[in-house]
Formats: C-alpha cells, sequence, structure tokens
C-alpha cells in the first residue's frame, strides 16, 4: 500500500509540475510575444507551486528520504536508534495533525465561510488550502507506519 501511494503521490507531482511549467511558460510567451501577460498565469503558477512543495513534503515522509543530521543516532545503538525513530515520528505526527489537519480544516472552513476566492483565477481559496489537511493525513499514515515498523524492528532485536 505505501509503495502504490507514494507512485501515486509522484505523479500528482509530477502533473502539478508539469501544470506549472506550461503555466509559466505561457505567461513568458504572452508577456513577449503578445506585449500583455495572461492574468491567470502566475496565480495558477502560485499555486501549482503550493501543491508541489506540500504534497512533495508527504511523498518525502513516505520515501523517509526528508532531510536529517544523524550525527547524534550514529553513536546510539540499534535500539535506541529504533527508540528514537519512534519518538520522532510521534513528535512529527503530533505537530502534523494539530497545523496540517486541525489547522487547515480550520483554514478551510474559515475561507469558505468568508467566500474568499483567488483574485485572477476566481476559485474558492479553500481549494488552494485543501492541500494541508490532505498531505497532513498522508503524512501521518506515513509516520504511523514507520513507528509500526520500528516498534517489529525493536522486537527483532530484543
Amino acid at each position: 500500500m505505501r509503495k502504490n501511494l507514494n507512485l501515486l503521490l509522484e505523479w500528482i507531482v509530477v502533473i502539478l509540475l508539469i501544470v506549472m511549467l506550461l503555466s509559466v511558460l505561457w505567461g513568458v510567451l504572452t508577456r513577449y510575444i503578445y506585449d500583455d501577460q495572461s492574468t491567470w498565469t502566475d496565480e495558477l503558477a502560485r499555486f501549482m507551486l503550493i501543491w508541489v512543495s506540500i504534497l512533495g513534503a508527504a511523498y518525502v515522509s513516505g520515501k523517509n528520504a526528508h532531510i536529517a543530521i544523524d550525527l547524534l543516532p550514529a553513536t546510539f545503538s540499534k535500539k535506541k536508534k529504533f527508540l528514537l525513530d519512534i519518538m520522532t515520528s510521534i513528535i512529527i505526527t503530533v505537530f502534523v495533525f494539530v497545523t496540517f489537519l486541525v489547522g487547515g480544516l480550520r483554514y478551510i472552513y474559515i475561507s469558505f465561510k468568508l467566500g474568499q476566492t483567488s483574485a485572477a483565477l476566481e476559485i474558492p481559496m479553500g481549494y488552494v488550502y485543501l492541500v494541508l489537511p490532505v498531505a497532513g493525513a498522508l503524512i501521518i499514515y506515513f509516520k504511523i507506519l514507520a513507528i509500526l515498523d520500528a516498534r517489529k524492528a525493536l522486537k527483532l532485536i530484543d
């Protein structure tokens, strides 16, 4: 399941990057060829960048390939490394739950309640902010799997 979800996320991020690239290219072409840049290209590229970066964080979390300073864990025994992995995953899960899920859902609710729309595309901003709880749920899922994997490895050591 983890592998399939990561593959899906990978393709979604690639498609969003392509849309962002095409949007920027269209904006540049219209600026230099027609002397009048399209009004929507900047905004679409900005929204795609938001989605790419936040979904990219979920993708990296699923691959367990995020940036890490491993000076301290390098001095630990295997058991302590797995315990540190569990503790780190729990801290990340709590943080992501509070900021991405709770905060993101609240942000979406307020955005729809106030009727906030984007300037050029005139889409409800709640759809742009929807990436927060989606990525948050994915990160939490991946971190729970990491906790379970570390617990399983700990049982093998004992």
